[in-house]
């Protein structure tokens, strides 16, 4: 099986060449597609999932992976399903258990929110990080940390005497894609996705 990512900036994409090796089977390739934030992604997703239906092998799949951003979840997820439905291609939510093409996940709130849900990985990653930080009820679900998680994320990184310039979302990326273990991390959002991919 081959599976084209299509994704909304190249942090995503950093992170997933390291943890895709924990979740996809060994003979399963891929490929990232990058766009140019979420709008361009949202914007060019029927088209570009029109021309994959011309031409695209059986044994191809499609998975969508867009950061929330505060946005409406079930609004944003109805757009992406639309895009697919239009373009002619069967998506996980509309198999009803069946077989399916296109996989469209959103990370809530976005993608700094899964390093939340591994604070054992972020810990390693960046030592000086409060090794309880997951007892704090603030960052216990990693999901719900409101005010954006990538905000929280460098203020915590900050305050542990890291990305005193600010925080660079690819370094991080890295890092926690060497240290995260996916099958501990809490994050609903996460969960899905893995599980997601694992329907594939």
């Amino acid at each position: 099986m081959h599976i084209e990512f299509f994704l909304e900036e190249p942090s995503v994409e950093t992170f997933l060449n390291g943890v895709l090796q924990q979740i996809l089977p060994a003979s399963t390739t891929w490929k990232p597609i990058v766009f140019q934030g979420k709008p361009d992604l949202l914007a060019n997703l029927e088209r570009r999932l029109k021309g994959y239906k011309s031409w695209m092998p059986k044994d191809w799949k499609i998975v969508v992976l867009i950061d929330e951003d505060r946005a409406d979840c079930l609004a944003l997820k109805k757009t992406m399903e639309a895009a697919a439905a239009q373009a002619g291609l069967i998506t996980k939510s509309a198999a009803v258990g069946g077989a399916f093409t296109v996989l469209n996940r959103i990370a809530v709130e976005e993608l700094e929110a899964w390093y939340f849900g591994d604070i054992e990985a972020l810990v390693t990653a960046y030592p000086r990080v409060p090794k309880n930080l997951g007892a704090n009820a603030h960052y216990r679900n990693s999901d719900t940390i409101g005010g954006g998680t990538w905000e929280a994320l460098e203020r915590v990184l900050q305050r542990a005497g890291y990305f005193g310039g600010g925080l660079s979302k690819i370094e991080l990326a890295r890092e926690m894609a060497r240290h995260m273990k996916a099958a501990r991390n809490t994050s609903s959002s996460f969960k899905c996705f893995t599980e997601g991919l694992a329907a594939l």
